[in-house]
């Protein structure tokens, strides 16, 4: 899986209740959670996000309650990965469970300027700039979680591999 997208930068410890406010939990259609995504933290996000970008962060990224939500608006803002120095664990399986693909990468918030055109190759873990050709390589992602990515989640790689519920 290979995804290429503007680069939007974020610190350490953004938490879920940035990432998606309480006051939108009880939203569950994607267009709406996609909206409120960072609509506090940094509102000009969701005029500016595009299908296919990126977002790079520090530590912590996903840290506080479990909500589901947060990675789901993510997904639904049209960011096709998340690279961070680390994730919250949490925040971490929910991405999985919910088909958004995530990276963990020291140097990649460092290492590449806010809008940078980038491509991610979830397979190799390459991180590159296009323009400058600057590349960086992520911790690998285990081969089943790969294919619970591709898949769209857990649940439907769980239906798609003869499992039921």
């Amino acid at each position: 899986m290979k995804f290429e997208g503007k680069g939007w930068k974020f610190g350490d410890n953004v938490d879920t209740d940035a990432i998606i406010p309480a006051r939108f939990l009880n939203v569950s259609d994607e267009d709406q959670l996609a909206a409120s995504c960072f609509i506090d933290l940094r509102p000009e996000f969701v005029k500016g996000v595009g299908r296919g970008d990126i977002i790079l962060a520090g530590t912590n990224f996903g840290c506080g309650s479990s909500r589901e939500h947060a990675p789901l608006a993510i997904k639904a803002s049209g960011v096709s990965v998340v690279v961070a120095r680390s994730f919250a664990r949490i925040f971490y399986r929910n991405s999985f469970n919910i088909g958004l693909p995530i990276l963990e990468c020291d140097e990649a918030v460092s290492a590449f300027a806010e809008g940078a055109r980038l491509s991610v190759d979830l397979e190799s873990g390459e991180i590159r700039d296009t323009k400058t050709g600057v590349k960086l390589f992520a911790k690998p992602v285990p081969d089943f979680m790969r294919e619970m990515i591709q898949a769209g989640g857990l649940v439907p790689y769980i239906k798609a591999n003869g499992g039921t519920f």
